[in-house]
């Protein structure tokens, strides 16, 4: 394989990583990279005449500019928007990691480095090979993770970096994702993350459902992404 590729994350469901995820392929292309994305697992998806659609997924593929076979951005697609495990039951079909690394390896032989994200929180079950994490490590990808900013944050945070850790993966860095619009001492938590995680900060995004992606872009920093990059290309 040729691209490199990054595992994004959440404290949650609804933590922000497609916004988050969005974001940072724009920021990735701007250092000049050619950006792959992928959602490998996706439920809650709409039927169109070419097939089951997620709009997450697309929402990556709109802010990579990419063109190709959209089953290899999203293998498994379910229509509905319950936990991934269980949609693929009542499909009767099952979520297995081959099918996902056969279509990661494709995607990156065609760019520099693939953003993954994933479904759900870190510890979601997939099915019988296991869960989100699970399949991180399967991939073996460096993790950006994705904070939720709401009450209880703080928490959730910390726990997922330790179980990032606990899997001898690379937590490279947090984006900090304000899901509420007004929330208390927001500051004061991001300061508290800054302090406890033990990776670094790549940006924070306020509250603003209006802001595109690239615009969000311009609030992160990538420096300390990939640094096995050629130089040059490196970020």
């Amino acid at each position: 394989m040729k691209g490199r590729g990054l595992f994004v994350t959440g404290t949650d469901t609804g933590a922000g990583k497609t916004v988050a995820a969005a974001a940072l392929v724009h920021a990735l292309r701007a250092r000049g990279l050619r950006v792959a994305p992928m959602k490998p697992v996706a439920s809650g998806c709409e039927a169109t005449p070419a097939g089951l659609r997620n709009d997450d997924a697309l929402a990556l593929i709109e802010a990579a500019g990419w063109e190709g076979s959209y089953e290899d951005v999203n293998p498994y697609a379910f229509a509905p928007p319950i936990a991934p495990h269980i949609a693929a039951a009542e499909c009767g079909t099952a979520i297995r990691f081959g099918p996902i690394r056969a279509a990661y390896a494709r995607l990156a032989d065609r760019a520099e480095v693939v953003v993954v994200e994933g479904v759900g929180g870190w510890r979601v079950p997939l099915g019988p090979e296991g869960d989100v994490a699970d399949l991180c490590a399967a991939l073996g990808l460096p993790v950006v993770l994705v904070v939720g900013l709401r009450l209880g944050c703080l928490n959730h945070a910390l726990l997922t970096a330790e179980s990032v850790l606990a899997r001898d993966l690379r937590l490279a860095g947090w984006i900090g994702s304000q899901v509420e619009p007004e929330m208390a001492r927001l500051e004061e938590n991001l300061a508290t993350l800054r302090a406890r995680l033990p990776a670094p900060c790549l940006g924070w995004l306020p509250w603003d459902p209006d802001a595109e992606a690239v615009d969000r872009a311009r609030r992160l920093t990538v420096r300390h992404l990939l640094p096995e990059l050629p130089p040059g290309r490196g970020i």
